[in-house]
């Protein structure tokens, strides 16, 4: 484990901003404030460097607005912690996560990069939310977005639409195994302002009848003419095991709910209209 073995001036010159830096967008937003803030009480907090692989140099760990504030003001040096060797990528985009979600809301697509970098190498969802302390069902949703055709992770960066719902788009528009970009745009644009049931019953539509048309399901889904809202009591513990499932699917407690007496249904021999089969 790598430790700061001290604290020096170090010239902006030597200096290097490393691979494990989380935040690959917005990096010099709202930079002036920062400098004038340095500039006014000083550096409150050193950044943090490691021994880079080019002679001579220094990566900096955490602490990339901070450098990039001190060029801002024209200094030619500032206070860090050295560590006292060179860290790898994995453990520095942890550490620079994990400070980043401290100090400020990191732009949701560098959360998006991060996490599917770190699930490719650890393998694990739990593992990625467990050491960069994010909720695990906003890293199972990141990580998803791997999956997405390009048209829609435009979508999702550009206009803001969740990964859930670009995701449910572009399997409703799965019908003949391809996704149709354009259904998948105007599915998701769509969907993303709905419910979890009207986008669940937006899936379900496709999936009974591929041949029916984008706009007839969305219509049908926004009518609500298939959903019913029912209220049900539950004892503190049954409760509390839905919301863990909940949490482990990533989806809400009324999602969750619905599935699980869908699911339960269905193994009872009950179709989608409630007859017996």
């Amino acid at each position: 484990m790598a430790k700061i073995a001290e604290f020096r001036d170090i010239p902006l010159d030597d200096l290097v901003i490393g691979q494990g830096q989380v935040r690959l967008r917005d990096a010099n937003r709202d930079i002036n404030e920062l400098a004038d803030s340095i500039d006014k009480v000083g550096l409150l907090e050193p950044i943090l460097v490691a021994p880079a692989q080019i002679p001579g140099k220094f990566e900096i760990i955490l602490g990339q607005r901070r450098f990039l504030a001190h060029q801002e003001l024209g200094r030619k040096t500032i206070t860090a912690g050295v560590l006292n060797e060179h860290i790898n990528e994995i453990e520095a985009k942890v550490l620079s996560v994990t400070e980043n979600l401290v100090r400020r809301d990191l732009n949701r697509t560098d959360l998006i990069i991060v996490c599917t970098y770190l699930y490719k190498q650890y393998a694990s969802m739990r593992a990625v939310a467990t050491e960069t302390g994010l909720p695990y069902e906003k890293v199972r949703e990141y990580v998803k977005y791997d999956r997405l055709i390009p048209e829609l992770k435009e979508l999702v960066d550009a206009q803001g639409v969740e990964v859930k719902a670009a995701l449910r788009a572009q399997d409703a528009a799965s019908t003949e195994g391809q996704p149709d970009p354009q259904e998948a745009i105007t599915l998701a644009k769509e969907m993303s302002t709905m419910s979890g049931a009207q986008q669940k019953t937006i899936q379900q539509a496709r999936e009974d009848d591929p041949t029916v048309s984008v706009e007839a399901i969305i219509e049908q889904a926004k009518g609500g003419g298939k959903v019913t809202q029912i209220v049900v009591t539950l004892g503190q513990q049954i409760h509390a095991s839905l919301g863990r499932f909940a949490r482990t699917e990533g989806i809400s407690i009324d999602e969750a709910a619905a599935q699980l007496i869908e699911n339960g249904l269905s193994r009872n021999g009950y179709n989608t209209n409630g007859d017996i089969e």
